[in-house]
Order: C-alpha cells, then structure tokens, then sequence
C-alpha cells in the first residue's frame, strides 16, 4: 500500500497484519516495526517503543456529524476536595475558616480495609466541611469546599 501525503512525502507501507492480532509486524519503506494493537471503544489502541496512543476511527458521515459535538468542560473543581475512591470518612482534620498549607492533612477516606489521607494541593481557607465522620461516600462526592 502506497500513502501519499499532500506535501509529496509518500510511504510503502506491507503488513499481514489482521483486526484481531495483538501485534502486528509492519514495513515502512523497508524498515521493520512491532507495533502492539488492541480494540479501543472508539478505533485502536497502538504501543510502540513507549509510545501509547489511541485513534478515532469513524466512517465519513459519523466523522462529518462529530464536527458539531459541542466539547464538554471539565467541572473547576480547584476549589473542594474531592473522594477519590467510594470510602467511609474516618477522619477529618480541619474545620470551618481553617487555613490549610500545601501538603496538610484535610480527611481520611477508609476503602477496602486500607486507609487513604487526603492532603491541601495548595495554601487555602477552607469555606465548608461537607462531610462527617462516619459518612459513606461515592467517588468524586464533595468533602470540603475552599475560598
């Protein structure tokens, strides 16, 4: 198979690779490379030489109907403190109006028998503790909120 870009570079590339192989052995202009391929939800998933990356694969229409897909923002969540696992709040270490540094301890979250200390990513005030000792918590569930 030839490929041929729009600025004259062109490439021989040979494979006998089929959907299904995790790896495929590929030649590019002569040269050999391993690349280790797996099914990802929305194309492949391809490794090589440390690289990891997934590609979309669509088909023309779904790929000119994704062009209006409005892009989600992430929530700002620089300001609370959030569970990272489901858990039970076994401690917590600040109250209400307390100035927190970086690296402080804020909470604990007890998860699978192991417990898991929550520290200040940076110097704040903390504005509201939402959650109470003993409390069960699902992932990201608001414990504090910050100034």
């Amino acid at each position: 198979m030839a490929l041929n870009f729009d600025d004259d570079v062109a490439f021989t590339v040979q494979s006998d690779w089929t959907p299904g192989d995790q790896h495929g052995r590929f030649f590019i202009n002569g040269q050999s490379y391993g690349v280790k391929i797996a099914k990802s939800s929305t194309g492949w998933r391809l490794r090589f030489r440390g690289i990891d990356l997934v590609h979309q694969v669509m088909t023309p229409r779904v790929f000119e109907l994704s062009q209006f897909m409005p892009v989600k923002k992430a929530a700002d969540t620089s300001k609370q403190l959030l569970c990272p696992m489901p858990g039970v709040i076994t401690q917590v270490l600040v109250k209400d109006g307390d100035t927190v540094e970086a690296g402080q301890s804020l909470a604990t979250v007890e998860a699978m028998k192991m417990e898991n200390v929550l520290k200040a990513e940076r110097r704040a005030v903390v504005k509201a503790v939402k959650a109470s000792v003993g409390q069960s918590l699902a992932v990201d569930e608001v414990i504090m909120e910050f100034e």
